[in-house]
């Protein structure tokens, strides 16, 4: 039997060590550059992301800083940035995969409805943008107090900043997820006492930031007009 020639083996060698090299290549996520990162010119983080963070996802049991399940913390933009988002690539974000294609017990909010499209969609456009703290649309004062209808101001705030933690009659605090539910709490006093932290009452949203004044006089004007469902 003949021997190979060791420039052969060699050869071989060098082969098999390039293969294994690029099988093991890890290819990096496209990143969007820092300078291109303008953000999209209709959101606001603090106004239109960080509440769905707040109420879906920074929750005891979840993604606090006590529970830091998984090791994410989504309740401030520093957090919620340095894993799982990667500026400009939805598609790559874990957080954004997590609540769009994941399966079984990787899908997001665990144990509650999914996110509505309309959260979905400002997630994912907040990412296209660069996913920046802050924004041009910050600027821009969209509360308007004459506007206090039911499904012009009250239901999309109930969506934003409390369905996340109140979406069924079982849960603490009982639900807010539909009209029935959110006048209930708004006939009994609960509604205007925690979102404007009286008192004697459970300071609301639970972790997150209070609603601006336009906000609370919104409902205030709601409830003051027979919390009617227009």
């Amino acid at each position: 039997m003949r021997k190979k020639s060791p420039v052969i083996v060699l050869i071989v060698l060098a082969m098999l060590t390039a293969i294994m090299a690029t099988d093991s290549c890890v290819h990096q996520p496209y990143v969007l550059p820092e300078d291109q990162r303008t953000g999209d010119p209709d959101i606001c983080f603090e106004r239109d992301i960080l509440p769905i963070f707040q109420s879906n996802c920074a929750k005891s049991g979840c993604h606090d800083a006590a529970s830091h399940e998984e090791g994410y913390v989504l309740d401030n933009y520093a957090n919620i940035v340095k894993k799982g988002i990667y500026p400009g690539n939805p598609a790559a974000s874990d957080i954004y995969k997590s609540i769009t294609t994941a399966t079984g017990e990787d899908f997001m909010p665990r144990d509650a409805p999914a996110l509505s499209a309309a959260s979905v969609s400002l997630i994912k456009r907040w990412i296209l943008g660069g996913a920046i703290d802050g924004g041009t649309a910050c600027s821009t004062n969209t509360c308007d107090t004459n506007n206090y209808t039911y499904s012009g101001a009250i239901a999309p705030l109930m969506q934003s900043y409390c369905v996340g933690c109140h979406f069924a009659a079982t849960e603490p605090g009982g639900s807010l997820n539909d009209y029935s539910s959110v006048k209930d709490a708004a006939v009994n006093g609960n509604l205007i006492g925690d979102i404007s932290h009286a008192a004697g009452y459970n300071p609301m949203p639970k972790g997150g930031t209070k609603l601006s004044d336009c906000q609370i006089t919104q409902v205030k004007k709601w409830v003051a007009a027979g919390a009617l469902n227009n």
